[in-house]
């Protein structure tokens, strides 16, 4: 009894007998004795699938019918393979064994070896758009400013500057670092120092610095961001508990300016330069709040006072002036007499006629006489 098995164009097929691979079928009409009583078995393929996988590929390799018909690929465990179909990306490989078919397209195989961690390729962009990119592929995107650092089980394997940088995944202890050396500000914050005349308070500092060399930033201390931070903190305390309140206060600007010098050596050491430290904010407790206020109003009164009574001697001292003056120069007094007339008769329809004696006498009876009259 024979089953009848058509392999069409595009296809192949696989011949086994009770499970063990008989013989390799190309595209046409085939006459299989045992099909129907499940002695022999024909699986069918198609080609237009590009990869061929099967459970027992290791053992169908070994024919030479065919083998002649399939690229066949062994990765070790540190090599990987890209797999071009007609100029385009079509699969990335792994360590092991594939296999593909050499019809109908056109194949090409690029083994790529892992032993340097960083991966490059003028066909960059088309290789992470791939769907398996991911899995074997780790892409660091570098900003301007910034820099990379790659290392391998602890030590370090390369730089590189802004831009995109793509290295193999699972090699064993690769790490990177990204180092922005642009310029950075730090905010130390608020920590209680007692100063020298025994006030507690608390000082916000606002330190600006820049990476200068990036190697020596991450290797000479765990975190450079930290170390910084502890060494301002530390400088800080010193600087404040050598003054007095006052003084504090007062010259705020030259605490920031001594903080600086002090730190300025040690993070050049990690490869960090200090550009500026300044003092943010100064906290006072509560209660010393309220006696500052008070020396400060108390300060503010004496100061107002003393500017009413220089203008109160001012004032007398020009009032003096001007009655010396008026006793020195008759025709200057009678003049001022005048003028006190107008502004006492501003808006007034009365006319007055005076002799020749006092003026201001004569203005003030004839004033007093209305105030009876009325």
């Amino acid at each position: 009894m024979f089953s009848r098995v058509r392999i069409k164009q595009n296809e192949v097929g696989l011949w086994f007998r009770h499970g063990d691979f008989k013989k390799f079928l190309e595209p046409g009409v085939y006459f299989v004795p045992g099909r129907i009583f499940g002695f022999d078995e024909v699986e069918v393929f198609d080609t237009l699938n590009a990869r061929f996988e099967h459970p027992l590929l290791d053992v169908l390799v070994v024919d030479e019918d065919l083998k002649a018909e399939l690229f066949v690929v062994d990765l070790v465990d540190d090599e990987r393979a890209f797999v071009w179909k007609d100029g385009r990306l079509f699969d990335i490989l792994g360590p092991g064994r594939h296999a593909f078919w050499k019809r109908p397209y056109d194949l090409d195989f690029e083994v790529k070896t892992i032993a340097d961690p960083l991966f490059e390729h003028d066909r960059m962009n088309a290789i992470l758009l791939h769907a398996k990119a991911s899995y074997f592929l780790q892409p660091v995107h570098v900003e301007t400013g910034e820099r990379v650092l790659f290392f391998q089980e602890g030590r370090l394997i390369g730089t590189v500057d802004e831009g995109m940088t793509v290295f193999w995944k699972q090699v064993a202890g690769v790490t990177w670092k990204i180092v922005d050396q642009r310029e950075q500000v730090a905010d130390v914050a608020g920590q209680e120092i007692m100063t020298s005349d025994k006030v507690t308070l608390r000082v916000n500092l606002v330190a600006t610095y820049q990476v200068k060399d990036a190697v020596k930033a991450v290797a000479t201390v765990d975190d450079y961001e930290q170390a910084l931070y502890r060494e301002a903190q530390l400088a800080l305390r010193k600087i404040v508990g050598t003054r007095a309140l006052d003084a504090l206060l007062t010259d705020k600007e030259a605490v920031g300016t001594e903080v600086a010098a002090a730190i300025a050596k040690r993070a050049t050491e990690f490869g960090v330069a200090v550009i500026s430290v300044g003092l943010r904010d100064i906290i006072l407790p509560g209660d010393m709040k309220t006696i500052l206020n008070q020396v400060i109003e108390a300060e503010k009164q004496a100061e107002a006072n003393l500017i009413r009574r220089r203008e109160e001697t001012a004032a007398a001292r020009s009032q003096a002036n001007t009655a010396r003056l008026l006793a020195a120069n008759p025709a200057l007094a009678r003049m001022k007499e005048l003028e006190a007339v107008q502004d006492i008769l501003a808006g007034a329809k009365a006319t007055f006629v005076f002799g020749k004696t006092d003026l201001v006498g004569q203005v003030r009876q004839l004033t007093e006489t209305n105030g009876e009259e009325d």
